[in-house]
Parts: structure tokens; C-alpha cells; sequence
């Protein structure tokens, strides 16, 4: 049970019901969390209404913001969000074994731009004030600057949820472990 009552669609102001509605069912199952969030409004309608347009306009490849995501998300061990993330990468070409170990060297079945998209989404995530240039003309050579400006913003924002949903304590919704599981990824979350 998360640490706030959770919010109905019918409780939130009507301009932010489509955001509400269209985040809990085509974003995914993150009803949960949509829940918690709908405590503020504000919060509903600009953070996830910004995960919405991000993912209309697609500019990044969904296998490398799952890829970021997914490390970031284990780097935090938010459970709930590995959870979410883990089936997506899957559904992108990995197998549940490339999933499970993406923290290790090498992770079998990533190419060099996955291993560079991983290496950059840790570097972001545990010591974002001392990445080196040679790591921006490595992301140069495969991502254009709208890219790398997505990728990084991706990958902070996917801590920043980390971090919510774990203080928040949001409980996974119906079905994810399960899905999780059907994937062939054990992961904390699922034991």
C-alpha cells in the first residue's frame, strides 16, 4: 500500500483527466503510480504529460531508452521500475539473460552502441559531474545532439521516478511480475 491515499480519475480537475487516462492505459501499466502522482495536478499534467509527448515524437530508439532505463533502474534498485522496463527491453531484441546481467562486461547480445548507451545511462546516474568529452564525441558518432539531449534527460528522470516510487512506496500493479516473470527475467522484484 503506498504511503499516500490513492487518487481516482474522478477526484482529479478535468483538464488533467486525459493525461491520467491515456498514461495509465497507453504508457503502460502504471496505474499505481499515476495514482500518487495525482495528488498534484500540476505534477500529473507536465511529468507524465512530458513522457507522453517524448513518446509520440520517438526521437530515440526505444531499445536504447529501455537499455537506459533498465540500468539505471537496477543501478537504484527500484524493483517496481525494473519490473516495468525489463519485459520492454525484451520486447526490443534482448534476451532475458542480456536484461538480467546488463550490469556486467559484456553483456551477451549488445552491440557497441548498447554498450555505449549502458556505459553512458551509469555515468549519468553515479557520476554525472565527471563524464568526460570522449564520451560526447563517442554518443556524436551515433546519436544526433536532440538524441543525446533525450538520452540524458531519459535517464535522470528514470532516478528521479526511482526514487519516488520507492519513497512513495507504489505497489506493483496486477499482472507486472507476472509478465516479468513469462519473460524470463527473475529479477529482486519477482522473488
Amino acid at each position: 500500500m503506498p504511503r499516500v491515499r490513492e487518487i481516482e480519475i474522478e477526484e482529479v480537475p478535468e483538464e488533467v483527466r486525459p493525461v491520467y487516462r491515456r498514461f495509465a492505459t497507453d504508457y503502460g501499466p502504471f496505474l499505481n503510480q499515476v495514482k500518487v502522482f495525482a495528488h498534484r495536478p500540476p505534477a500529473l499534467k507536465h511529468v507524465m504529460g512530458l513522457l507522453l509527448d517524448l513518446a509520440d515524437e520517438a526521437v530515440l530508439s526505444k531499445r536504447y531508452l529501455e537499455i537506459a532505463l533498465v540500468v539505471v533502474s537496477k543501478l537504484n534498485e527500484c524493483d517496481y521500475c525494473v519490473a516495468h522496463h525489463a519485459p520492454r527491453l525484451i520486447e526490443q531484441g534482448l534476451a532475458a539473460d542480456s536484461v538480467e546481467n546488463i550490469l556486467a562486461d559484456p553483456v551477451p547480445g549488445f552491440d557497441a552502441v548498447d554498450t555505449l548507451v549502458r556505459d553512458y545511462a551509469v555515468q549519468v546516474t553515479e557520476q554525472p559531474g565527471r563524464i568526460r568529452d570522449g564520451m560526447f564525441e563517442r554518443l556524436r558518432q551515433h546519436f544526433s545532439e536532440e538524441q543525446i539531449v533525450e538520452l540524458t534527460l531519459r535517464t535522470a528522470l528514470c532516478g528521479f521516478f526511482n526514487r519516488f516510487n520507492d519513497a512513495m512506496q507504489i505497489e506493483m500493479e496486477d499482472g507486472v511480475l507476472e509478465d516479468m516473470l513469462a519473460t524470463g527475467v527473475a529479477g529482486e522484484a519477482a522473488q
